[in-house]
C-alpha cells in the first residue's frame, strides 16, 4: 500500500454521498448535517455517469463542480468516483454488444447496474474517455482525498460468456499452456474432451451435464483477471493525471461474494477498501463481520484499510430485512476500527427515495433526524474526533488462517462428495471458535511468510500446489504449530485429485491416510469420544503414526479416528477430520492454543470483544461488548471516548464499546 486519503487527522466517518437523485436546494442541507454528524469523507460520483456524459460527449459537470465546493467549504473531504460503475441507457442502447452475456446464452439488458463486458472495448474507451475527464478537471480540487475507481467489481456481473470473452479467455491460456499442456491440466481424456484446435475452447457455458472442472477453475482465474486489468486500466488513467493522489476501489471480502482473487487485487490499488453487510438473520453476524475484517487486513498486508460501505440499519436486499438493534451499528463500527480499519463509510448518506434501493438504510433516514440512526451517527462520528492517535497504527495477532480464493472456487464445484461444502461458512466455523477463546487472527493467503506467528489454522485448503504443501511443512518441521481441517489437500492446481489417499498433499505431515468420505445428511451429528460431537462430514481415516485424539463413538465409523495430533520435526499438526459442533470446536482449539502458547488478548468473558492495535511506543485495546450484561476487564489506561482513567479495571458496559490506551 502507497497512499492514504490525505488530509484526514482521525478515524474516516461518512458515507457515499448521492446528490444526483435530489434537488439543488438540499445540497447544503446536507453538508450541515453531515458537519453535525461528524462527517469527514464522503464518496461522490460513483453513479454519475449519466449525469455527467448526458449525451455521446457531451457533459455537464456544473453540478458536480458545485457539490465538490459546498463540501470542501464544510470541511468534507472527498474520495471522488470516476463514475463508471453504470453506464448510461444511451450508451448500451447503441452498442448492445458492449452487454454482459450469461452462461446460457442470454445477453443481459440495461436497468440496474453493471451493464458491461470487461472486455468490451466500447466499454474500455468510454470508461477511459469519461476517467481522463474527471481527472483533468478535479485532480487539483482541494476537497480532493482520493479516487474511487468503479464499483464494487463483478458483484452482480463476475463472469461474461461472449464470444469476445472467449477470443479473449483464449488468448490468456495460449499465455499459460500450449495445447496439449493443457489438454493435461484439465485431463481433457476424460469424456472425450481432447481439444485439437485452440479455436474449439469456449467459456464453461451451459453444456448438458457438470463441466470440466480444470475448464471452469480456469475460467473463473481468468474473469478475476480481467476485471483487474480493466481496473488498472481505469486507475492508471488518474495515475497519469495525478500521480500523487491514492487511489482504491471497493472490495467484497466478505460472506456475499468470492469471485475475485483479491490476493492479486490488493497488489493494485493504494489502500485496500472493503464493503461490509451483516447477515441480519444470523444471531451471530458480529463475528463473521471480525472475520472479514481480519481477511481484508491480511489484503492490506498489516497495514491501515477503509471500509467504504456498511449499513446503519436495513438492508434491502436480504430476504429478511431487519432493522439493526439500537447500538449494533455503533458496535459494528467499532470492531472493523479494531480490527485495523481507519474509517468506517456507509452506503449511503441520505437514504434513497427512489430507485432499488429505497428501503436501504442511510445514515439520514426517510424519517431524518429525529431518529435513534441518526443519533447513533451523530455519536460515533463525535467519538471518532476523539480517536485520532489511533490512526495509522496496525493490530497484533499471533495466529495465521490461510484464506485462498481459488481454492474455493475448485472446492465448490458440482459433482463432490457434497453439495452442502461452502468454503467461506468452513473457515467462519473454525474462526468463531478462535474468536471465542479471544485470539486475534491474520488471514494469510498460501505461502505467506509466517515467522512469528506460533500457530497457523488451514481451514479445508481443498487444493494446493507442491511449493505450499512443502511451505506448510517447513514451518511445521522448524517448530510451529499447525491445524487442518478435513477436505484440505485433495487437488493440485488443475483440480487434478492427488493419488494415494487423501489429505494429499498433507498425508507426511498429519501422519494420516484417508481412503473413503463419509459426507452425512444435514441435521445428523455423530459423537465422538472426550465428549465431542460433530456434523456434515467425516472419513475413513488410518492414524500413520500420528496420536490419536478423539475417534467415532456411533456412526458409519465408529472406533474411526477423527482428530488427530502429530509431532513432526520440531513442531506439531492437528488434523481435523470432520466438521466440530461450536462447543467442541472451542474445547480442541483450547488444547491447540495451549500447546502453541497462545493466549487471548485478555482475559474476558465470551461475547466481549478485545483486540490490541499498536503504534510505534504505544499501544491501544479496542473493547466490544456483545453480551447483555455490564463487565469489567482487567485493563488500565485511559479510555479515549470519556476520557476516564481505568486504574481499577475497564467497565464495559452491555452492548458498549470502550478504546484504552494501555500504560
Amino acid at each position: 500500500m502507497t497512499g492514504w486519503p490525505t488530509g484526514l487527522a482521525s478515524p474516516s466517518w461518512g458515507g457515499d454521498y448521492n446528490p444526483e437523485q435530489w434537488p439543488e436546494h438540499v445540497w447544503k442541507q446536507d453538508v450541515e448535517l453531515m458537519r453535525r454528524a461528524g462527517v469527514n469523507l464522503v464518496s461522490v460520483g460513483i453513479f454519475g455517469w449519466a449525469r455527467l456524459e448526458v449525451a455521446d460527449n457531451r457533459f455537464d459537470f456544473g453540478w458536480l463542480d458545485q457539490v465538490l465546493d459546498l463540501l470542501h467549504d464544510g470541511g468534507i473531504r472527498v474520495c471522488l468516483a470516476n463514475a463508471t460503475a453504470a453506464p448510461p441507457p444511451w450508451l448500451t442502447s447503441a452498442n448492445p454488444d458492449m452487454l454482459p452475456v450469461r452462461a446460457d446464452g442470454v445477453r443481459l439488458s440495461h436497468g440496474s447496474r453493471q451493464a458491461y463486458c470487461p472486455t468490451s472495448p466500447v466499454y474500455r474507451d468510454r470508461a477511459i474517455a469519461l476517467t481522463e475527464k474527471i481527472a483533468l478537471r478535479y485532480g487539483e480540487h482541494p476537497a480532493l482525498a482520493a479516487w474511487h475507481i468503479n464499483n464494487e467489481y463483478g458483484c452482480h456481473v463476475a463472469r461474461c460468456y461472449c464470444d469476445r470473452c472467449a477470443d479473449v479467455f483464449r488468448d490468456w491460456l495460449r499465455a499459460r499452456y500450449d495445447l496439449e499442456g493443457l489438454n493435461r491440466a484439465w485431463g481433457t481424456d476424460f469424456w472425450s474432451q481432447h481439444y485439437s484446435a485452440w479455436e474449439q475452447v469456449l467459456p464453461p457455458r451451459v453444456t448438458p451435464t457438470f463441466q470440466n472442472p480444470g475448464h471452469v477453475l480456469d475460467f473463473a482465474r481468468f474473469c478475476s483477471d480481467a476485471l483487474l486489468d480493466l481496473f488498472c486500466a481505469e486507475r492508471d488513467v488518474v495515475k497519469d493525471v495525478t500521480p500523487d493522489v491514492p487511489v482504491t476501489t471497493n472490495f467484497m471480502a466478505n460472506w456475499t461474494f468470492g469471485s475475485l482473487n483479491y490476493w492479486h487485487w490488493a497488489a493494485e490499488v493504494d489502500f485496500v477498501s472493503n464493503d461490509h453487510y451483516t447477515r441480519a438473520d444470523d444471531p451471530e453476524r458480529h463475528i463473521e463481520l471480525a472475520l472479514s475484517a481480519d481477511l481484508v487486513r491480511g489484503l492490506s498486508r498489516g497495514e491501515p484499510w477503509l471500509l467504504m460501505e456498511q449499513s446503519t440499519s436495513a438492508v434491502n436486499w436480504q430476504p429478511r430485512n431487519f432493522a439493526k438493534l439500537a447500538g449494533e451499528m455503533r458496535r459494528n463500527s467499532y470492531s472493523h476500527l479494531a480490527r485495523g480499519a481507519d474509517g468506517t463509510l456507509f452506503f449511503q448518506w441520505r437514504q434513497s427515495r427512489a430507485g432499488a434501493e429505497r428501503f436501504h438504510s442511510a445514515m439520514l433516514p426517510h424519517t431524518g433526524t429525529d431518529t435513534k440512526v441518526y443519533r447513533e451517527v451523530t455519536q460515533v462520528g463525535e467519538e471518532y474526533g476523539r480517536l485520532a492517535e489511533l490512526v495509522g497504527s496496525t493490530v497484533d495477532a499471533q495466529v495465521a488462517l490461510v484464506y485462498d480464493f481459488e481454492s474455493a472456487w475448485a472446492a465448490e464445484q458440482p459433482a463432490h462428495p457434497t453439495s452442502d461444502f461452502d468454503y467461506y461458512g468452513t473457515v467462519l466455523g473454525v474462526y468463531r471458535a478462535l474468536w471465542q477463546l479471544g485470539v486475534t487472527v491474520d488471514v494469510v493467503p498460501p505461502s505467506a511468510d509466517l515467522t512469528g506467528y506460533r500457530l497457523v489454522v488451514v481451514p479445508s485448503l481443498y487444493q494446493v500446489t507442491d511449493n505450499e504443501a512443502r511451505w506448510l511443512e517447513d514451518y511445521v518441521r522448524a517448530g510451529g504449530h499447525a491445524v487442518v481441517t478435513w477436505f484440505s489437500g485433495i487437488a493440485d492446481e488443475h483440480s487434478r485429485v492427488r493419488l494415494g489417499g487423501y489429505p494429499g498433499a498433507f498425508r507426511e505431515l498429519l501422519g494420516v491416510r484417508v481412503e473413503e468420505f463419509f459426507p452425512l445428511t444435514p441435521g445428523d451429528n455423530v459423537k465422538l469420544t472426550g465428549g465431542l460431537s460433530a456434523t456434515s462430514w467425516s472419513e475413513l481415516l488410518h492414524a500413520n503414526g500420528c496420536e490419536v485424539v478423539s475417534s467415532y463413538v456411533d456412526g458409519p465409523l465408529d472406533g474411526v479416528p477423527a482428530v488427530t495430533r502429530n509431532e513432526f520435526g520440531d513442531g506439531v499438526a492437528w488434523y481435523l477430520a470432520t466438521t466440530l459442533d461450536p462447543d467442541s470446536a472451542v474445547t480442541v482449539l483450547s488444547d491447540v492454543l495451549v500447546g502453541a502458547g497462545v493466549a487471548p488478548v485478555v482475559a474476558a468473558p465470551t461475547g466481549v470483544e478485545v483486540v490490541r492495535r499498536r503504534g510505534e511506543r504505544i499501544s491501544w485495546l479496542v473493547a466490544i461488548n456483545h453480551t447483555g450484561g455490564d463487565v469489567v476487564l482487567p485493563v488500565h489506561g485511559v479510555e479515549l471516548i470519556s476520557g476516564v482513567e481505568t486504574s481499577g479495571g475497564l467497565p464495559v458496559p452491555a452492548g458498549g464499546v470502550a478504546v484504552v490506551r494501555e500504560v
